[in-house]
């Protein structure tokens, strides 16, 4: 894709902005103040990414996890926020879908998830810090990469709204305007069936993938600013 992407994230407290290097940093500021008042319990701050090096990736989630929080309450957030397009298999690395976070997640823990075993979708979380507290649900979305900047490769002016999946998957600069779009498919006979939509996911353009069902709203193409 393109150059590389700046990404930031909204903290859920506050709304200021932060870039992904400093996001969990500040996010333990407010978490850490909770724990003098919170209900007593056992809860986590955990980032999800999609490569093992942090600052390769633009896509990431933040996550606050309740101790009583199960394996399979993760999966199915992530697929609902991420990678949920033909109910194809998932796993996570080395523990089970039914053990709870309480008796796995300590400070530092990495663990890999995969989700897909064809078309693979690969994750890998890192439990941040623990709480004395309780989360407010199993799981809280409490930051995630701000809709991407990524421009039409025809324009250079436009958001882009389509990506085409042929040329994505030749390593070729493939996202398009609408304005744009009819004029890659006069050289791509594919793109008519290979154009899917940009989504807020690192599974955009892969199987069936076209969207979230939950934070829809900032799922979705970037707002140009005037």
């Amino acid at each position: 894709m393109q150059e590389k992407l700046k990404s930031e994230g909204k903290c859920l407290f506050c709304n200021k902005t932060f870039a992904k290097a400093g996001i969990n940093r500040h996010l333990d500021s407010h978490l850490s103040e909770m724990s003098v008042s919170g209900k007593s319990g056992k809860s986590f701050l955990v980032k999800i990414e999609t490569d093992k090096n942090w600052s390769n990736t633009p896509y990431f989630l933040s996550i606050w996890v309740d101790g009583e929080a199960t394996m399979k309450n993760i999966d199915k957030f992530l697929r609902d926020i991420w990678l949920e397009c033909c109910e194809h298999l998932s796993k996570f690395y080395d523990v089970g879908m039914q053990q709870k976070a309480r008796n796995i997640f300590a400070k530092g823990l990495r663990l890999d998830y995969e989700y897909d075993f064809g078309s693979s979708t690969l994750l890998t979380l890192t439990v941040m810090k623990e709480y004395p507290i309780k989360a407010d649900q199993k799981i809280v979305l409490l930051s995630r990469n701000e809709p991407l900047h990524i421009m039409c490769a025809i324009c250079g002016k436009a958001p882009a709204t389509q990506i085409c999946v042929v040329c994505m998957d030749e390593d070729i600069n493939a996202e398009f305007c609408d304005k744009c779009a009819p004029q890659h498919s006069e050289k791509c006979e594919d793109f008519a069936d290979a154009s899917m939509p940009i989504v807020n996911s690192p599974r955009i353009g892969i199987c069936g993938y076209t969207g979230g069902t939950i934070d829809k709203e900032r799922d979705c193409v970037f707002v140009l600013k005037k």
